[in-house]
């Protein structure tokens, strides 16, 4: 029975994402007004999650080139050379909304879909990582949408085979109505045979592979691309079901039909489906596209071209085939037991035209779809600068290593092994990092090269000062990969933020964009893939700003990889970079008083630099047995991580006279390691340090089984791994 068709209207073109202003120019740029169909695939090329209307004009700031870069943003996927004929190409997406809705579904299809995003390239995925902010420990929800999302990523990753190498978590209340699932996925490609989208050429068959289409994900984009209120649980239905076993069979039947010259321009059908990936690849081919839905392979009864086409079905691409290539394709997708059928052609018009039940249902010049949308230079205000606090303003602990241990316990430091361990991450036998270090470390498969991963941010330093919090979470992910012997190459990204209507909160987005700008651009670092995801609030109350960094860096050779576990009593510690100094906005803080307030540690790019190439240097020439980064909690949990990591206790010296101790042992200054080298090699590498001009100090040795420091009690590891592992476990556990 054919459902009836609803009249068009102003308040229907609502409904669907529409501005009024919006839906005047899509009439005008139409001369007319829309069908359905056209007005859903409207809707979903002009949303936020589509179009990047309200972010566009500050993306091209971003850095985007450099003698490494083969592919920048615009394609499926960035990628860079990795020497010796291979690249590596990656991305991370944003699965938030879906995600909250449907936690399983909604994290296990982000992962599939970043994945296609990256054999649509013609490479095969290597490796997995994902960013995952949840809401407070105490929220109803956390726990559930724990054990969803987590369960998620690792069913359709291990059913993939492809290893999740690491990542990050945090819990905080900002997040418990908005949590973020973010994931990145890597992948190795010949550099002469990279695909991409544009279809170029008139008369080409467009074909369509992989799994059926059902009504599952129809309008995922638009809400994507909308805040959240009370009645955001009745959008379940707008989430996408993934089956992973299908996407291990595409993969490989896209792999294997690479081999031969058969495809002109692949595109996965990710965000709206049909019409994205359809509307993208003719408009980037200079070329008109005709589909005909009735040869689209359905598992539904009934469906509407409107349907078809906003559909989100998991597990499908679309592909221009050169002429005579059908059949040839059609043999490798029936060979892995996929849907193939030739559902249209490319055309010189211009236009993108859908014919379904024998009739025309939508006849659109594709420069509307593409190029009309509305560009917005959105009012934004400057979010007003924190003054920073003065470390003698914040009480000290009546004992440093207690409250060591109270923090290694807590929800933001404890060990994420139960997350880990749900993952298969040696999957594939390339895995050289496991979870839990700086960086993941995967090697190239029958090289000696490895490639480092790392996915960082701070959020409570974004949500005080946007432009240093955006600049840190660059310059963590440049020090992560440093920490392991990586040479930093590129970046991805994630953006995620409120509501960009709202001017304070495009100010964070605008002020986080300049960080990053700066920090890309210091580094040589640029920015070649990623995904803004606006609208992460619910009803008007906004996430703090999480700019998420994916970035990658070769090891040219893995035997040269550092690790951070202490691996050898008498080792010296060296601590390269600043003291301590700067607890505003740290972990301690909000141990000591409750709250995170103040400026965020700044960040020094020059001297990011330096210390960063001096510490790959020592790491390259062999001179250090252990590396890390030191980040949150600051210099003494740095150093009870590389303790915890290599099962080898240290003893510290006092802090320099004149500071305080507290600040030296928890500040969150950045641009610092610490290294432990044998003690012939300790003295060598603090003069080459005064050489360089950047600050080294030694601070203690490697030795026993427990953390001394002077005047108190030590804290023996077996305590202090019992309090890092065991708050994971038993806050999943109900207890």
């Amino acid at each position: 029975m054919n459902k009836p068709t609803p009249k068009i209207t102003p308040d229907l073109a609502a409904e669907h994402g529409l501005s009024p202003d919006e839906y005047r120019l899509l009439a005008a740029v139409l001369g007319r007004e829309p069908s359905l169909t056209e007005l859903g695939i409207f809707s979903v090329m002009w949303s936020e999650h589509c179009s990047y209307k309200s972010s566009r004009v500050w993306l091209r700031q971003l850095p985007t080139k450099g003698p490494q870069v083969i592919q920048g943003p615009g394609e499926n996927a960035g990628v860079v050379d990795l020497g010796d004929g291979q690249a590596a190409v990656f991305k991370m997406e944003s699965h938030n909304h879906p995600s909250y809705i449907e936690p399983y579904q909604g994290a296990a299809t982000g992962v599939g879909g970043i994945m296609r995003d990256v054999f649509t390239m013609g490479a095969r995925p290597i490796a997995n990582m994902n960013a995952l902010r949840f809401g407070a420990p105490d929220h109803a929800k956390t726990r559930h949408l724990v054990a969803g999302v987590v369960s998620g990523i690792g069913d359709y990753g291990n059913c993939m085979g492809v290893p999740t190498v690491g990542g990050e978590t945090n819990f905080d209340a900002s997040y418990n109505d908005n949590i973020l699932v973010n994931a990145m996925t890597v992948g190795l490609v010949d550099a002469k045979r990279i695909f991409k989208s544009a279809a170029k050429g008139v008369g080409l068959p467009v074909v369509y592979v992989g799994s059926k289409t059902g009504r599952d994900g129809i309008h995922g984009a638009t809400m994507a691309s909308a805040e959240f209120d009370e009645a955001s649980a009745e959008k379940r239905p707008t989430v996408q079901v993934g089956d992973p076993f299908t996407e291990k069979l595409l993969l490989e039947a896209c792999l294997e039909l690479m081999q031969e010259d058969a495809i002109v321009g692949i595109q996965d059908m990710g965000a709206a489906g049909l019409t994205s990936s359809s509307v993208e690849m003719a408009d980037k081919g200079g070329v008109g596209i005709e589909l005909d839905l009735d040869q689209v392979p359905t598992r539904e009864t009934g469906m509407t071209a409107y349907e078809m086409m906003l559909s989100e079905s998991q597990e499908r691409m679309l592909m221009v085939l050169k002429p005579g290539a059908e059949a040839a394709a059609e043999r490798v997708f029936r060979k892995w037991e996929l849907d193939f059928a030739v559902i249209g052609r490319t055309t010189d018009t211009g236009k993108l035209v859908v014919r379904h039940g024998g009739a025309v249902q939508a006849d659109i010049p594709l420069s509307a779809l593409a190029h009309a949308a509305p560009v917005y230079e959105r009012p934004w205000t400057p979010k007003p600068k924190p003054v920073a606090i003065a470390a003698e303003d914040i009480p000290a602990p009546n004992s440093l290593l207690g409250a060591l241990e109270t923090m290694m316990g807590s929800p933001h430091l404890s060990s994420r092994r139960w997350i880990w361990e749900q993952y298969d991450h040696m999957v594939m036998a390339d895995t050289a990092q496991r979870p839990g270090g700086d960086a993941a470390v995967v090697r190239v498969h029958g090289t000696v090269k490895g490639l480092a991963i790392s996915c960082d941010v701070t959020p409570r330093y974004c949500a005080a000062d946007p432009c240093e919090g955006a600049k840190q979470a660059v310059a963590e992910c440049w020090r992560n990969l440093t920490a392991v012997g990586a040479d930093p190459l590129a970046i991805t990204d994630c953006m995620n933020f409120g509501n960009p209507e709202r001017p304070e909160i495009m100010g964070e987005f605008v002020e986080a964009v300049m960080g990053m700008a700066e920090a890309c651009t210091a580094l040589s670092f640029p920015v070649v893939s990623g995904n803004v995801s606006l609208y992460n609030e619910t009803n008007g109350v906004a996430i703090p700003p999480t700019p998420a960094i994916g970035g990658i860096g070769l090891i040219p050779n893995i035997a040269a990889m550092a690790t951070m576990a202490l691996k050898q009593d008498g080792d010296a510690l060296i601590l390269i970079g600043p003291e301590g100094s700067h607890l505003g906005q740290s972990l301690y803080q909000e141990l000591a008083s409750g709250k995170c307030e103040g400026a965020p540690p700044p960040v020094d790019l020059a001297a990011e630099l330096r210390a960063g190439d001096f510490v790959r240097g020592l790491i390259r020439g062999g001179h250090v047995s252990a590396v890390h980064d030191i980040s949150d909690g600051g210099l003494l949990v740095a150093v009870a991580e590389m303790a915890l990591a290599g099962g080898r206790g240290a003893a510290l010296d006092a802090a320099p006279e004149g500071l305080p101790a507290h600040a030296v042992w928890f500040g969150e200054n950045q641009g610092r390691y610490v290294v432990a080298a044998a003690p012939e090699e300790a003295g060598r590498i603090l003069q080459e340090a005064a050489k360089a001009g950047i600050p080294a100090r030694a601070i203690g040795k490697a030795t026993g089984d427990a953390l001394k420091l002077a005047s108190e009690a030590p804290l023996s590891l077996a305590s202090l791994r019992t309090a890092h592992e065991r708050w994971l476990p038993g806050f999943m556990g109900g207890s």
